[in-house]
């Protein structure tokens, strides 16, 4: 597939692929005879994964880290699992930390409630 149909299909535009290409992120896009970039459906799989590491707060340097690992293969698979339950790590403690935001949120709200009530 090329780059707009990859684009829809990860949900991401051309302008940000570009971007991951640049970056390292997505360093095995295969080129065609006339120099477009050709898509797999293992990019995709691996676009989503890297959009998911994104979307739960992985800094770019460290998916970039992440993805070199990936191409250096197997012998890099208990890295890439440290740094992966390094971040779920920092997850967790900051899916806790809204959390307690939410409640803290939420005991306003019902302050709030309580005084149009009265």
């Amino acid at each position: 597939m090329n780059i707009k149909e990859f684009s829809l299909q990860v949900g991401v535009c051309p302008h940000t692929i570009r971007f991951y290409e640049k970056n390292g992120v997505l360093s095995s896009v295969q080129r065609l005879a006339n120099g477009h970039r050709h898509f797999t459906d293992k990019d995709v799989r691996w676009m989503e994964f890297v959009l998911r590491l994104k979307h739960t707060g992985m800094p770019l340097d460290k998916i970039r880290h992440y993805a070199a690992l990936r191409e250096q293969g197997k012998d890099t698979v208990a890295q890439r699992q440290a740094l992966l339950e390094e971040h779920a790590q920092d997850l967790s403690e900051n899916i806790e930390q809204l959390h307690t935001h939410l409640q803290k949120l939420n005991d306003k709200i019902d302050l709030y409630k309580q005084d149009l009530v009265d």
